[in-house]
């Protein structure tokens, strides 16, 4: 099949394709994590909230954002046998898979910030080094999404400085199209679903949903204005908002100074799930996050983080998602 012929059946596929009720799962991949007893608990309760999608999301690193060697193969990141059997765990709890492999940066600089000079200069780290690199690491997994059969797979995640590389992305995307012929997806940033020019090019367009929780329409109306030109599905690859009473008014800053509070969660995913609900066009959710170790449920009032494992939160997800896949 060309690669030509499996875009467009993709293209069909996604056309069809229902309602996306997901959650990411088991960020940020470290080696060791993904198997055993809690592994398995983490998937089953993840999967009571009527999830049926799982992102399978793991984290490469790269030493610095000038570095041009994604070094995937290395701890900590999971093996691809944690990675296979994370998949093959979730498809038999009836899941649908979207694979999400995403480069990290070791020292701590968000992924946002890789960058390289707009031309090459001699001497100096280039962008086409960088996405030969990232290549070998995304067909990597396109292959493993090909052998586990995933449904999707998510190709980078707010990549900013690195979107404006539309002949580098459309060069990918044509690589992995002759390796995989699932769904393709790009997760970009949040508030940047307007300036990624190479929508075309996927199946599925993604974003980061991480508004403020009083400014859900607005970005729903810029969101809708930005992608409707491209007649492509749209859904928030990622969406949520920590259990801290700061957080709904800036729920993308997992680091924001506050006190726990479930019931600030859950009004936030009210509020996110009541204004998409309203728009036909966003197909779903893949929420961030769910780990593959929890903690104890006795816990979960005095954890401020993202899951909403034994909070508030968890009974709006499972309404919601239930509401949407009984549709």
């Amino acid at each position: 099949m060309t690669t030509q012929a499996k875009a467009a059946g993709s293209a069909a596929a996604a056309a069809e394709l229902g309602y996306i009720a997901g959650m990411t799962w088991g960020w940020t991949g470290v080696r060791g994590t993904w198997e055993g007893p809690e592994a398995d608990f983490s998937l089953s309760e993840m999967a009571k909230l009527n999830v049926g999608w799982t992102a399978v999301t793991l984290g490469a690193l790269q030493a610095t954002a000038q570095s041009t060697e994604i070094e995937y193969w290395n701890e900590p990141t999971v093996t691809d046998d944690e990675v296979r059997s994370a998949i093959r765990r979730a498809k038999a709890l009836g899941q649908k898979v979207c694979l999400k492999p995403v480069v990290n940066v070791a020292d701590g600089t968000w992924r946002a910030h890789i960058n390289f000079f707009d031309m090459d200069i001699p001497g100096e780290p280039t962008w086409g080094q960088w996405f030969e690199s990232y290549a070998r690491f995304i067909l990597h997994y396109a292959d493993i999404a090909r052998e586990e059969g995933c449904e999707m797979l998510c190709i980078g995640c707010e990549m900013v400085q690195a979107d404006k590389r539309e002949a580098e992305w459309r060069a990918l995307i044509a690589q992995v199209r002759e390796a995989y012929s699932g769904l393709v997806t790009y997760n970009c940033d949040k508030y940047q679903e307007g300036n990624v020019k190479w929508w075309d090019a996927v199946d599925l367009i993604s974003s980061s949903g991480y508004y403020p929780i009083d400014q859900w329409e607005e970005q729903l109306d810029r969101i809708e204005a930005a992608v409707a030109p491209y007649g492509k599905p749209f859904f928030f690859m990622e969406a949520g908002c920590p259990s801290r009473d700061t957080s709904p008014a800036r729920p993308n800053d997992w680091s924001l100074a506050g006190r726990p509070d479930g019931e600030a969660q859950r009004a936030y995913y009210e509020a996110m799930f009541g204004a998409c609900g309203r728009r036909e066009w966003v197909r779903g959710f893949v929420l961030w996050d769910w780990p593959a170790r929890l903690y104890a449920a006795p816990d979960a009032a005095a954890n401020d983080d993202y899951c909403m494992y034994g909070k508030p939160a968890a009974q709006t997800v499972k309404d919601f998602y239930g509401s949407r896949r009984e549709g």
